[in-house]
């Protein structure tokens, strides 16, 4: 059996710096050589669960803490404030993030799904892949096709909408692709739009998990560079007003000033 979140009744979670890695991810020249037999081993055995109906929201947290441990047993170094801010409101919410790489994807239900039970946007693919989309079907996402922007604007809001009302919180990466640079520009209002029409509250999410990068061949399968600290920081939870111009740049904001105090620091 997983063991529980570390950080589910906590504020903050900070990888213990005596934490032992495994011997042979010291060995090998590249941290990846360690980490994607582990990771491939848990996406195997929870899409088999999921396949048999036996994944539910529990089992979810519980395979996206066991990716977390993976990735601090070849050395990745985690960090998350701010978990507070979820327990400052009743009912589901909008998280609204910045989109780095499919580290967050695998790693955030570990943080949030113990406290708000949420759900995903995904694109079409993720959700008919062989493997990795019984997974994905057994989160009820909300599914956009990427091709048309009207038709997965409206798919999101009505679809996102349900979620909310039935109490699920819904992540949202309104970046259009994964990227290491944050720009402003590219980051649409879907989050906001969202909240603003189901009543909910949004959460701004900062990260960086440029840890995990993107792959050359498969995007999924790049580079892990443990040198680097993953970070994850959760905002102040907002309701939106009128057609939530002032939120939207508020979570830019957020996202902008927790990047740059990040880079400082390092």
């Amino acid at each position: 059996m997983s063991e529980s979140l570390p950080i589910a009744d906590g504020d903050s979670y900070v990888t213990d710096p005596h934490r032992r890695r495994s011997f042979l991810s010291k060995v090998f020249f590249s941290p990846k050589f360690m980490f994607y037999p582990q990771f491939s081993v848990i996406i195997w055995v929870n899409s088999r669960r999921a396949k048999r109906g036996v994944y539910g929201d529990a089992e979810w947290a519980s395979s996206s803490l066991d990716v977390m441990r993976a990735l601090e047993n070849v050395g990745v170094r985690v960090e998350v404030t701010g978990m507070d801010n979820m327990r400052k409101f009743e009912g589901p919410a909008v998280f609204i993030a910045n989109h780095m790489s499919t580290l967050e994807t695998m790693v955030l239900p570990c943080i949030i799904q113990p406290v708000k039970t949420t759900t995903f946007i995904v694109k079409k693919s993720l959700f008919t892949m062989p493997v990795f989309g019984y997974v994905m079907r057994s989160r009820d996402p909300i599914v956009v096709g990427r091709q048309n922007p009207r038709d997965d604007l409206k798919t999101v809001l009505e679809e996102g909408t349900k979620r909310l009302q039935n109490g699920r919180s819904v992540i949202v990466f309104p970046q259009s692709t994964r990227s290491v640079t944050f720009k402003p520009e590219e980051f649409n209002s879907l989050g906001v739009k969202l909240a603003a029409r189901a009543g909910a509250t949004v959460v701004p999410v900062a990260l960086r998990t440029d840890a995990w990068g993107i792959g050359s061949y498969i995007k999924e399968f790049g580079p892990i560079d443990n040198r680097k600290v993953v970070r994850f920081a959760f905002g102040e939870p907002m309701k939106v007003e009128g057609r939530g111009a002032a939120e939207h740049d508020k979570v830019i904001a957020f996202i902008r000033a927790k990047l740059e105090e990040w880079s400082e620091e390092d």
